[in-house]
């Protein structure tokens, strides 16, 4: 493979010779003479593994002349350890048995998790994969976006656009604590990290639609991610080029307290001067938190997440040059600048979750949680461009040099913005298990929004000293508002093999009176065939109520008469496991289709939305994803996703009829891989491969010609590459180890656009010009953990 061809190189670099190596095969049963299909044998201080067959068998290789330690794990059944040594060549044979697990019940226990094949749409992501994922930053959002149906074109940002939707459209839950992004970020560049803290993560669950009354309103999709409860110290540190973060972790000695805490900087310069604008770019980004829980007793528990985050921005450009069209027709814009950018983003989130079993049946959770933040925005930018013709023909002797002159002008950003916002969440949840095979779920909740917004901006743009566009938008916002939600949900399995989860989720606002009713269903057929095959539907109502950026229209002007968007989700898939070179994968298929109506159309410039803040659109979203994962190389997870999609949206007295929503990226080619070296895991590469079709755009301020023009396609190559060094080396401990990476970034060098900067000529004529992307980066990280 050309994977194993570069990596060899790289390993070159590495002193170490290859151990020889023997086998060890076998058969593990039960206690009653059994054999035993599934069980994971891994070798400690390696993430290689094998699973035994259907006989119970299994066959795995190991270092020669070298003490190996065998671990058996099966679920339900107590794990096994086994000290092996082989000589080079030899076969050495084990008998193991497995003593299944006993516990005494005191009756329905409610702690353990439903499998979520009964689930639609539901992906389960391991931490574990999040540290091998080559990226900018380490950002947890950007695993989403290796999923069908998640688009993720920007690098420099954490948004993502789900099946169609807007970046405003996803749910996001910490410990069952809903989180939030700033308000005001125009571009990627500005971003801070996501909130969700890698390094503190226990489990992730990721849902593109069709979940659960339960989860809150949007319309795309959410994402459940728990952090973990440790019951041991431990810590990590990762410096790089691009930043750095260290965690720690423990718990008491009685177990009942816990705790995880975590520090992230970014320091985006270095790759923000890869970008076409040059200048002195000073970004500082900080993020602080931490989750402690405490059990007060056998039925009590509480849980306590903090969050500080904050984000300095400050550029002052000095000029860019771009050439774009094509070889025989070319075109260069020169822009010098003159002016400064400072951005400040501070915000405070914390929540609070009590959580008390009533009976062995019942079990109540209390979660309160709070939202301050504080924006500010002060821009001062004077550009004056040439626009000019350039000579590609290479016999000529003005080649690639500017030969018309096509436009001269300026242009004059000016922004005085300042956010505040305080948000109040309380809500009460409940699981009562009737019996065995059925679930009732209930919960209430009270929601608080302040925001306060001013807005002073102002701009425009000449040519040939005559003024052609000017903007200038002007509001003093305050809104305040009050939210009540309500759910009610059943899981029932009806079979062995059918299980149906149904229910209706309520939501009144008081801004403008409006109550909604979502009833959502789910239902999934376990097949009885030999190949281990999962059938799911879904179709349910998701009512967003417009946020404060749905109700501020283009003028500045607050719609507080907006009413929420309605989404119709049907979803059908397929859920199939098998076995491929004796290993686990695992196939997903899903169709899906959503209609929109009271839908609010919204342009994006970068990473800014900017909505018409009216109800006067229709829309909608079908299309295809698919995704197969599981160990393409021995002992690492990898995956292949394909997104097929077609969103369009009709707005009401335009007379265009369906035209192209801005998420609409027909195709979405995503793959992760990881491999290692035969028989030495510590030497490894991962790859991180997107490809998406062209997103539409169209010029500014002119609602007539949206999203006319297709954009180029975006591609884009990651590729890292590490060595693993053991700090205890006799017991091949895979949690005290010190990682070296280096990964290179954009390795084609691709120029992948995010936005268009549209510029005039003397005869009126305008012209698109891309707004990259970063180029090609090399970085340099080192990592411990203890």
């Amino acid at each position: 493979m050309k994977f194993k061809l570069i990596f060899s190189l790289f390993v070159l670099l590495t002193p170490g010779l290859l151990a020889q190596t023997g086998e060890v095969n076998g058969i593990v049963k039960d206690g009653e003479g059994k054999p035993l299909m599934g069980v994971n044998i891994q070798k400690e201080g390696s993430s290689s593994g094998v699973f035994t067959d259907k006989s119970g068998g299994f066959k795995i290789g190991i270092e020669a002349n070298e003490p190996a330690i065998l671990l058996f794990t099966h679920v339900g059944y107590t794990p096994e350890k086994r000290t092996v040594t082989v000589k080079e060549g030899e076969v050495l044979q084990l008998h193991v048995i497995l003593v299944e697990t006993t516990e005494v019940l005191t009756g329905v226990q409610i702690e353990g998790e439903r499998d979520n094949r009964d689930e639609v749409s539901i992906t389960k992501i391991k931490p574990k994969s999040l540290e091998s994922l080559p990226t900018a930053f380490g950002d947890f959002n950007k695993i989403l976006s290796t999923l069908p149906g998640v688009v993720s074109n920007n690098e420099l940002s954490s948004t993502y656009s789900v099946r169609g939707g807007s970046f405003d459209e996803n749910l996001i839950y910490v410990n069952d604590i809903p989180v939030y992004r700033p308000f005001l970020i125009s571009n990627g560049q500005q971003e801070g990290l996501s909130f969700v803290n890698s390094n503190l993560v226990e489990s992730v669950e990721f849902s593109a639609g069709g979940w659960q009354p339960k989860y809150g309103d949007k319309l795309s999709s959410a994402l459940n991610v728990d952090y973990k409860k440790p019951s041991a110290f431990g810590a990590s540190l990762t410096l790089g080029l691009l930043g750095g973060m260290a965690h720690a972790e423990g718990a008491s000695k009685s177990k009942k307290f816990t705790y995880v805490a975590g520090v992230r900087h970014k320091s985006a310069q270095y790759l923000l001067n890869t970008l076409e604008t040059q200048g002195e770019y000073l970004p500082k980004f900080t993020d602080l938190q931490a989750y402690v829980s405490y059990k007060l007793d056998d039925k009590t528990s509480i849980g306590v997440l903090t969050s500080y985050a904050r984000n300095r921005y400050f550029v002052q450009p000095q000029s860019r040059e771009t050439e774009f069209g094509t070889f025989d027709r070319s075109f260069r814009l020169f822009v010098g600048f003159a002016g400064r950018e400072i951005l400040e983003y501070d915000t405070y989130q914390g929540g609070l979750k009590l959580t008390r079993k009533l009976s062995d049946r019942f079990k109540s959770e209390l979660i309160a949680s709070g939202v301050y933040a504080l924006e500010r925005e002060y821009t001062d930018v004077e550009g004056a461009y040439r626009l000019c013709d350039v000579d590609k023909n290479l016999g000529s002797d003005t080649f690639n040099e500017c030969v018309y002159v096509r436009g001269i002008g300026s242009n004059y950003d000016y922004g005085r913005n300042n956010l505040e916002a305080n948000i109040i969440n309380l809500e009460n949840r409940n699981v009562y298990s009737v019996d065995s095979k059925n679930t009732v779920e209930f919960g209430l909740g009270y929601s608080y929004q302040n925001i306060d917004d001013q807005l002073n901006e102002y701009t425009f743009r000449d040519s040939v000293d005559f003024v052609i566009d000017i903007e200038s938008l002007q509001a003093d916002n305050e809104t305040s508002s009050q939210q009540y939600t309500g759910f009610v949900q059943h899981t029932s399995d009806l079979t062995k093999r059918v299980t149906t989860t149904y229910g209706v989720r309520l939501n009144y606002w008081t801004l403008n009176n409006q109550l909604l009713v979502s009833p959502r269903g789910q239902v999934s057929y376990r097949t009885d065939w030999v190949r281990d095959v999962v059938f799911k539907a879904a179709v349910g109502v998701y009512q967003q109520p417009a946020f404060y950026r749905e109700l501020r229209g283009p003028d500045g002007v607050l719609n507080k008469d907006l009413k929420a968007q309605k989404s119709i989700h049907f979803i059908g898939g397929m859920d199939y496991n098998f076995k491929w070179w004796g290993r686990d994968f695992k196939f997903i298929s899903e169709l899906y289709y959503k209609r929109l109506r009271d839908v609010v159309a919204y342009d994006i410039d970068n990473v800014k939305v900017r909505y018409y803040a009216n109800n006067n659109a229709k829309a909608y979203a079908t299309g295809l994803d698919l995704r197969v994962s599981g160990e393409f190389i021995e002992g690492t997870e990898s995956w292949f996703s394909l997104g097929l999609l077609n969103a369009r949206e009709d707005v009401e007295g335009d007379g265009r009829g369906y035209i192209r929503r801005p998420t609409d990226q027909r195709l979405n080619v995503a793959v992760f891989f990881q491999d290692h070296l035969p028989n030495n895991p510590t030497f490894r590469v991962s790859l991180n491969l997107f490809f998406g079709s062209g997103l539409p755009f169209g010029p500014p301020q002119n609602f007539e010609k949206r999203n006319v023009f297709n954009g180029d396609t975006y591609r884009r190559l990651d590729i890292g590459f590490s060595k693993l060094f053991y700090l205890n080396r006799q017991k091949y401990d895979e949690e005290r180890l010190l990682t070296l990476s280096a990964e290179i970034l954009n390795v084609l060098a691709v120029s992948n656009a995010i936005s268009y900067t549209w510029v005039t000529d003397v005869s009126n004529n305008q012209f698109a010009v891309p707004n990259t992307l970063s180029a090609r980066f090399l970085n340099v990280k080192l990592s411990i953990k203890i």
